[in-house]
């Protein structure tokens, strides 16, 4: 697995060549090989990466349109600034279908059997929980789950994240109302920093003042309870399908 940061400019700065669209996607998701060429005789850096094209975006009722691949780079930032690195690598950047974003592809460990790990409320999905509820991740499915050989587990497609509106639908409601870690208040506590800073700036260009008002909103309130929040009366606890 290549590192974060050279996978980071292999894809800012590398030429992407689609393989194909990924097959089920709903938002004219491809794969693609993106090639940095080196200086000889050092040999071209190779990624697989998975392009959503903004102009591929399906329009949605309750999201603004032309949005979702801008929300996939937000969660990235997210995720980097609160430490846990559940987002694989992802920026956003012109490609052959103009603007979208563009993640690091994840080869996933195949003898890992996600169904299980969510049916048993593995312990390494807590944080992507607390993830979740941070960004209000309205359709965390498990498909969506990732585990590596190393034991890490990524969690993509965040396209419909970000939201003003509660709308937290997930498959991970096995902590619903227990407190939170020491580990997860600490991150937290520094997502809520960086909201006042940085992150705040870096997620400008990427969703609305309303949006990142909201977020603020939303990390304070679990800083506050210091609990994993309670499935809405009004609203589905778990999207479909849930896998």
């Amino acid at each position: 697995m290549i590192d974060h940061a050279a996978a980071l400019a292999v894809l800012r700065d590398g030429d992407i060549e689609i393989a194909g669209r990924i097959l089920g996607s709903s938002n004219h998701a491809m794969l693609c090989k993106v090639r940095l060429p080196c200086p000889p005789p050092e040999e071209p850096v190779v990624v697989e990466a998975v392009y959503k094209p903004t102009a591929g975006e399906r329009p949605l009722d309750d999201f603004p349109d032309e949005t979702l691949s801008h929300r996939e780079v937000a969660a990235y930032l997210v995720s980097e600034a609160i430490g846990w690195r559940i987002v694989p690598p992802t920026i956003r950047r012109d490609g052959p279908f103009g603007d979208g974003s563009l993640q690091l592809w994840i080869d996933i460990d195949p003898t890992v059997d996600v169904v299980a790990m969510v049916v048993e409320d593995d312990p390494r999905l807590r944080r992507i929980a607390v993830f979740d509820a941070a960004v209000n991740n309205t359709d965390r499915k498990g498909g969506h789950l990732l585990p590596t050989s190393d034991g890490h587990i990524y969690g993509v497609d965040h396209g419909v994240t970000f939201s003003t509106v509660p709308k937290l639908r997930t498959v991970l409601w096995g902590w619903r109302g227990r407190p939170f870690a020491i580990d997860e208040l600490d991150g937290l506590a520094t997502l809520a920093d960086a909201l006042r800073g940085d992150l705040a700036r870096d997620l400008a260009g990427l969703l609305s003042r309303g949006e990142i008002a909201a977020t603020r909103r939303r990390v304070d309130g679990l800083l506050e309870t210091r609990r994993f929040p309670l499935p809405r009366p009004d609203w589905p606890a778990i999207p479909w399908p849930p896998f």
